[in-house]
C-alpha cells in the first residue's frame, strides 16, 4: 500500500469512529435542554481564564460558522448562561463570559456527558486511550502550521 492509501484509510477510520460516537452522544442530549453545541460553548468557556473569551477566539474551538456561533451565543445569553460585552482592549471585539448559572449548567450536563463518553470509550484499554490521545494531539500539532479557511477569514 502507498503512503497516500494508508493516510486515506487511517483518516476514514478516524472519521467514521468520530461520527459514530458523536451520533450516539448527540442522541443522549435531551430535547429542550442544553444541546451538544451549547454544551461545547460552555465547555470551552469553562476552560478559559475568567471563563471568558473573545468571540473570534471562541470560534477557533467550535465547528460552527460565525453566523451560527452568533445565534448560538444569543440563545445562551437569553438563557442567562453567558453574557456578552465589549472588549475593553478592542472596541471592535465582543467578549463572552460564562455566568454562574452557565458554569452550574456546564457541570450538571458535563457530569452526565462525561459518564457517557467514558462508556463509549470503554471499548479501548487505558493504554489504547493514552495512545489515541497522543496520536490525535500529534495530528493536531502537525496541522497547526497550516491555518484553515475559517481561521483566515
Amino acid at each position: 500500500m502507498s503512503d497516500r492509501s494508508d493516510a486515506v484509510d487511517a483518516w476514514e477510520a478516524l472519521y467514521r469512529a468520530q461520527v459514530a460516537v458523536l451520533r450516539q452522544l448527540r442522541s443522549e442530549f435531551p430535547d429542550g435542554g442544553t444541546s451538544i453545541t451549547e454544551y461545547d460553548v460552555l465547555f470551552n468557556l469553562s476552560r478559559q481564564p475568567g471563563h471568558a473569551l473573545r468571540i473570534r477566539d471562541l470560534n477557533k474551538h467550535l465547528l460552527l460558522t460565525q453566523p451560527s456561533v452568533s445565534r448560538l451565543l444569543d440563545r445562551l445569553a437569553a438563557k442567562g448562561l453567558v453574557t456578552k460585552s465589549g472588549d475593553p482592549d478592542d472596541a471592535r471585539g465582543t467578549v463572552v463570559t460564562l455566568t454562574d448559572a452557565g458554569l452550574d449548567e456546564f457541570r450538571r450536563v458535563g457530569t452526565r456527558h462525561s459518564q457517557s463518553i467514558a462508556a463509549k470509550m470503554s471499548a479501548l484499554t487505558p493504554d489504547e486511550l493514552r495512545q489515541l490521545a497522543l496520536l490525535t494531539d500529534k495530528l493536531r500539532a502537525g496541522l497547526s502550521g497550516s491555518r484553515s479557511t475559517s481561521e483566515r477569514a
